[in-house]
């Protein structure tokens, strides 16, 4: 009775550090896509802000030349 006792608190320990490690490596991949996704944000940003800057905004309102 007491070594099943330990075999099933084994068996737990054993779930509890795989699911752990799966945990960690999804944190890290999470953690890595915030990281992709903000320099993507700052280049758009920046784009956006240098398109205001040199007035390429105002050409799409244009018409355009087949019209």
């Amino acid at each position: 009775m007491v070594n099943e006792r330990v075999l099933r608190l084994e068996e737990k320990v054993a779930y509890l550090e795989r699911h752990q490690t799966e945990q960690d490596k999804a944190m890290l991949e999470l953690t890595e896509l915030v990281e992709r996704l903000r320099a993507e944000l700052k280049v758009t940003r920046e784009r956006v802000a240098n398109q205001g800057e040199a007035g390429e905004g105002e050409q799409a309102d244009e018409r355009p030349p087949h019209y």
